[in-house]
């Protein structure tokens, strides 16, 4: 993985602003491995930036449970072939050209474990979309078009204890066992970490917060 800039909040947010700044929509993408910090980071540059910024996050892309379960991937949830792919290519196109509508995007509930059609209003005044995700970065088909529909791509890094901490704690939060929880930060989130770290070559900027955001 590239070395990482170590840059304070403000300084992405200031980036986020002079981005917003930059044409009638802008689309920035914050990628990075489970429990990097990129959803607590996306969900602060859109408060900073205000009412002309909107968060979309990848996750709302997750295939419903029961498709999960009908394909046999319940215990990978979160690999990339458990995410509709092509519908957040369509989504990002759509949000990209500024239709002269509300675009209405779906959410991950993560207290339903689900995702949510319609869930997320984008008017066509917002100026900056921020989505975060793991894959955001990947060149394999069909993700890599994911990567030429932003206009900019960051790369979060975060120290991998203080990553595997929060990831274990997460997941006891929503319900595992403490051996459950380190378990699934150990296996899978971890699996995808390393897949993930791979794809940090092909961001605009790879970043560390000099002061992490809470997890």
């Amino acid at each position: 993985m590239p070395p990482a800039q170590v840059l304070p909040l403000r300084e992405l947010v200031a980036r986020a602003r002079a981005l917003a700044e930059d044409g009638p929509r802008q689309l920035l993408g914050i990628a990075g491995a489970p429990g990097a910090g990129k959803s607590t980071l996306a969900e602060r540059i859109v408060a900073e930036v205000g009412p002309t910024a909107r968060l979309v996050p990848m996750d709302g892309f997750h295939l419903a449970g029961s498709a999960l379960a009908r394909l046999g991937r319940t215990g990978r949830k979160g690999a990339p072939d458990t995410f509709d792919v092509n519908g957040f290519v369509t989504m990002l196109r759509r949000l990209r050209r500024l239709e002269p509508t509300s675009v209405w995007a779906p959410e991950f509930r993560r207290d339903l474990e689900e995702p949510v059609a319609g869930a997320i209003e984008v008017p066509p005044e917002v100026r900056l979309v921020v989505t975060e995700g793991n894959y955001l970065l990947m060149r394999d088909d069909p993700w890599e078009e994911v990567r030429s529909l932003l206009h900019q791509a960051w790369f979060l890094d975060l120290d991998a204890e203080l990553r595997l901490r929060r990831l274990t704690a997460r997941h006891e939060a929503y319900g595992k066992s403490p051996e459950q929880a380190r378990a699934w930060a150990l296996g899978s989130d971890e699996e995808n970490a390393r897949l993930v770290a791979g794809t940090a070559a092909q961001a605009d900027l790879v970043v560390r917060l000099a002061d992490p955001l809470p997890g």
